[in-house]
């Protein structure tokens, strides 16, 4: 394997990889050949993504194992899941879309993770952890009667194996048998250590054909003496537990092989070359590097899990103050020193959350519980029981599945957590799969629930300290990246549960509700209509108080909101208008009822209407 010292800016020349339309190309390669290919993917996907920024290291990792899989494996025909799909850029370059790949992530581009719209290479949408298993089980069992030599295959990596789907798959796998493979993708040894020659030595016995064969003899030979027949499977699953560590996978059902080089092309064929035309549940566990080839990405792989564009093309809207995860992982360090009892809990989450000093700090009090988000939540509830007081910090979009343990394990015993949710709303680049739209509307249903929606991050601390006194559940959302660039505070302040404030008392019949972090796209809108703005804060209780006060001599109602509005804050407003049967309109302005594809942040508002223009063009045509 090649190894590169920096991300190149030049194009490089790749003269086997240019022969390489799709994967059909490489299956006359020798394996000098697919070793060269390796490493001139491996150096344009560098190039490529220092050109458009994006997910780095996964990719970097599986490029060896990426070319082995299309070379043995008759893709598109055979199907390829990819978990989560941040390793998925070396499989995309492979399959057609070469030549699009410095259009990642941005607007009318290629999709950050595989996609079933975008290629008949990609099997299956992907963007969530843990679900690649099940997918391909439902695939092999879809398929089993009319396409029987129709192969099925998950990459699947170590972080994504913490979660409860991967294990309930790989269960139901070993009950029904089915001919798929699983490739466990272990770039951080956290599942087990690779003990050396030994364990490589068995596992190409393991999975040779040879011992295939005579374990299928064997088998057939002494299942009429059933006590011998489980001697003998007793006495192999003992060996294999002392020199693999696979014994747990071998109990579930599935064959397992490994751990194996994942960067030895050579081992990478001769392994999955035999385990394909095996018969049942294969499971391989592959070792790889995060950020191979690329030493200084080697040496931080969280740093460079995503990188930015080496060479930007510009820098529109540009914000110079701290990230809302910032403000949120200052606040909690704070709220700590004053709050022994003060817990904080992550699904795998640490840095993207904000939590690294806290967890430094903290130590004892801080608990990453890895890809396991309903486990996140319960612990949350269990901690609470003992007058703790946890705060789960969580992507909006992983909150979705921990929903039965938010709603029967907090919300109906009352329990004192907080959820500190991050990217709320339109995320930007990683597209829907990733963006945090629906909290709004799966909170709000919740009885006992408050939910908070800072405009700012001044209102962000100040939000957080309220919630986290409250007594009972509380949610605090707010987006990705930058806000106002407003001056924080450093109090630790609470405001009323339910109080909104008033930015502009105007005269003209309109009144602009504000909800969140388009703040500043309310002012705009407010002023270009010389509107009343009001900004609520709190979506859960609504502060209906001050929206009587200034609704009574306005005609029209205006909501402005980062999340779909079926349901939402909006729908909130409109509801107190009902059931007090107002007769003032009501203009909701919110996310659509549509996935909306990938962008800036920036172009994702604009194509939800949510710009200023968007909006007034929305009220324009409701007034004409």
């Amino acid at each position: 394997m090649k190894v590169f010292k920096k991300i190149p800016k030049d194009k490089p020349l790749t003269p086997i990889l240019d022969r390489v339309s799709y994967p059909a190309d490489i299956r006359s390669f020798s394996v000098s050949e697919l070793e060269t290919l390796s490493n001139e993917l491996r150096e344009f996907l560098l190039y490529s993504v220092g050109q458009s920024g994006g997910h780095l290291g996964g990719g970097l990792g599986v490029v060896e194992l990426t070319v082995a899989i299309h070379y043995l494996f008759n893709t598109p025909y055979d199907n390829l899941v990819w978990d989560v799909g941040h390793q998925a850029y070396p499989h995309k370059i492979l399959t057609g879309r070469k030549d699009q790949i410095q259009s990642i992530r941005q607007k009318d581009g290629l999709a950050p993770f595989p996609a079933i719209h975008e290629s008949e290479y990609d099997a299956f949408g992907v963007g969530h952890s843990s679900t690649s298993i099940s997918a391909i089980l439902g695939m092999a069992m879809a398929s089993k009667e009319n396409m029987p030599d129709k192969k099925h295959i998950a990459v699947i990596g170590d972080g994504a194996m913490t979660a409860g789907m991967a294990f309930e798959a790989l269960s139901h796998g070993g009950h029904l048998k089915p001919n798929v493979l699983v490739i466990l993708n272990d770039n951080d040894m956290s599942i087990s250590e690779n003990i050396g020659g030994l364990s490589n030595y068995f596992s190409r016995i393991w999975a040779s054909k040879t011992y295939k064969g005579i374990k299928k003899s064997g088998a057939s030979v002494l299942k009429p003496l059933p006590q011998a027949y489980h001697l003998a499977r007793k006495v192999e699953t003992q060996m294999k537990a002392m020199v693999a560590p696979g014994s747990i996978f071998e109990e579930l059902g599935f064959n397992y092989i490994g751990p194996i080089d994942g960067h030895n092309i050579k081992e990478l064929l001769d392994v999955i070359g035999n385990l394909k035309d095996f018969d049942g549940p294969q499971f391989l566990h592959v070792i790889t590097k995060k950020g191979a080839g690329l030493d200084p990405a080697e040496a931080d792989r969280i740093g460079f899990h995503a990188i930015g564009k080496i060479k930007p093309l510009d820098a529109i809207n540009k914000k110079n103050g701290p990230k809302y995860q910032d403000v949120f992982g200052q606040w909690i360090v704070d709220m700590a020193k004053v709050d022994q009892d003060l817990i904080a809990i992550t699904p795998a989450m640490r840095e993207g959350s904000g939590l690294v000093s806290f967890s430094k700090e903290f130590p004892e009090r801080f608990f990453d519980v890895a890809i396991a988000e309903q486990h996140a939540v319960t612990l949350a509830a269990g901690m609470a029981c003992e007058q703790k007081k946890p705060i789960v910090a969580i992507y909006s979009t992983f909150l979705q599945r921990a929903y039965d343990q938010l709603i029967h394990d907090v919300a109906l015993q009352n329990l004192n957590v907080l959820f500190a949710i991050d990217r709320a709303g339109l995320v930007g680049e990683d597209g829907p799969t990733h963006s945090g739209n629906y909290d709004l509307t799966y909170l709000r249903c919740i009885p006992n629930m408050v939910i908070a929606v800072p405009a700012d991050e001044n209102e962000t601390r100040k939000l957080l300290t309220t919630a986290f006194m409250h007594k009972g559940p509380a949610a605090v959302r707010y987006p990705r990246g930058g806000g106002v660039n407003s001056s924080i505070e450093p109090e630790l302040s609470p405001v009323q549960i339910g109080k909104g404030r008033v930015i502009n008392n105007q005269a003209s019949d309109i009144l602009v509700l504000n909800f969140g972090a388009l703040i500043g796209t309310a002012e705009e809108v407010a002023q270009e209509l010389k509107a009343t703005l009001l900004d609520m804060r709190f979506v859960k209780p609504l502060d209906k108080e001050l929206m009587d006060e200034h609704s009574k001599k306005k005609s029209l109602i205006i909501t402005i909101e980062d999340g779909v509005m079926t349901g939402g804050a909006g729908s909130a407003v409109n509801e107190w208008i009902q059931e007090n049967n107002m007769k003032q309109k009501i203009i909701i302005c919110g996310i659509p009822d549509k996935f909306i594809e990938h962008a800036s942040r920036e172009e994702m508002l604009e194509m939800a209407g949510l710009d200023k223009k968007g909006i007034l063009s929305k009220v324009k045509n409701y007034l004409s």
